[in-house]
């Protein structure tokens, strides 16, 4: 038999391409967060790199000369842009003498949205056993502390499980397209009483002469992504002090992969004064990032929410991810989602500790979500599960 081999590449820039995409390609529905050229961009722009404390550590699993699936892996030195906390396992480690980074992440950086991370084959499991079992070993040579999937798929989740890794749960709120021909069909879904508030809220969000653009492949120029950057530099300085993304990484997708791309920009007296920037995959839009520069009451729901959902129906597209947390969005038509992270932990007695803690947080992230469905603002009529289910991957 062929020896399968695994290899650590410090670059993305390491592999080809056409190597990468195509496993990212057999791994499901085209994702852009995974397709070699967004990794690299992040890489380019100085986004990602040693200097960030997100070193490239990617993995190549082959069987003499044919790849058998890929995993972008990154060296952590701090849990930072990562959106699934572990700061206090963090913390526990230490003061018990320990140290916990260097780590391993396999992720896309600063993005929390869900996706295949063992790009090979969906359906070869035997493969994807062979990534994760890869991934350990890679854990295991290095001496980190821990291994970390975040923001997987179900199906992977499950199997990272069965190979004895740790299941971890947590809740996004998405936006799910019931075959609506219009923001109105998706309103008459709602309850009365909640219809009449996203009205007032639409209404009131654009009363100050706000007007809204989508701009995609064909009309987005580095003008936009000048007015952008700045909303984005304000945001990430109020919230976690040092933006994540550089201005290079923005040039870099317009470059690269503009028609993968969505920004939604309001403009007041001729000039941009707010906008979100989405992806746009197979069947769903993910919302990234939201700044601006002036306040004007409800026009981040509109920007990010609501003119979200006008394009998706627009594409025929199946949800919105909005991005992480925010409860507030289920007022707003948007319900909860699980998603899936799997953690490998170096320290036996450790591993049992938060073995015990995942364990009580996925029960708590199930009932919760329970909860919230049954106080949704859907009127009695429509089956959320139902709808949910038809829009899910």
């Amino acid at each position: 038999m062929t020896a399968t081999t695994a290899t650590i590449l410090n670059s993305i820039d390491e592999i080809e391409p056409d190597i990468w995409d195509r496993c990212a390609d057999a791994a499901g529905a085209y994702n852009p967060f995974v397709r070699h050229k967004f990794l690299r961009a992040l890489e380019r722009s100085g986004s990602v790199g040693d200097a960030t404390g997100w070193k490239p550590f990617h993995l190549l699993v082959s069987s003499g000369t044919n790849t058998i699936g890929v995993v972008p892996m990154y060296l952590k030195s701090h849990s930072q842009g990562e959106y699934v906390f572990d700061y206090a396992w963090a913390d526990a480690w230490q003061r018990a003498g320990g140290h916990y980074y260097p780590k391993l992440q396999i992720s896309v950086p600063f993005t929390p949205a869900s996706g295949p991370r063992l790009l090979c084959d969906q359906d070869n499991l035997e493969h994807q056993r062979l990534l994760v079992q890869a991934c350990q070993q890679v854990a295991q040579q290095t001496k980190v502390s821990s291994l970390h999937m975040t923001f997987m798929t179900e199906i992977q989740w499950q199997l990272a499980g069965q190979q004895g890794l740790l299941q971890r749960m947590d809740q996004q709120f998405h936006w799910h397209n019931g075959g609506y021909q219009n923001f109105d069909d998706f309103l008459q879904e709602l309850a009365s009483k909640k219809r009449k508030n996203l009205k007032r809220e639409r209404r009131e969000a654009l009363s100050n002469n706000i007007e809204i653009e989508w701009a995609t492949a064909d009309v987005l120029t580095e003008d936009h992504w000048d007015a952008f950057y700045q909303f984005y530099l304000d945001t990430g300085q109020r919230k976690w002090g040092s933006p994540y993304l550089t201005r290079a990484f923005f040039s870099a997708i317009q470059e690269t992969m503009p028609e993968d791309v969505l920004l939604i920009m309001a403009k007041r007296e001729g000039r941009y004064i707010a906008g979100a920037l989405n992806f746009i995959g197979a069947d769903t839009l993910f919302g990234r990032n939201w700044g601006c520069i002036e306040d004007h009451r409800f026009l981040h729901f509109e920007v990010c929410y609501y003119q979200a959902i006008d394009f998706a129906i627009s594409r025929g597209l199946s949800r919105v991810e909005a991005g992480a947390q925010g409860s507030h969005k289920v007022a707003r038509g948007y319900l909860p989602q699980a998603t899936y992270s799997a953690h490998w932990i170096a320290d036996e007695n450790f591993r049992d500790a938060v073995a015990r803690f995942v364990d009580e947080e996925r029960d708590y992230v199930s009932q919760d979500m329970a909860y919230i469905d049954e106080h949704s603002p859907f009127n009695a009529n429509t089956d959320i599960q139902n709808l949910r289910k038809n829009s899910s991957p």
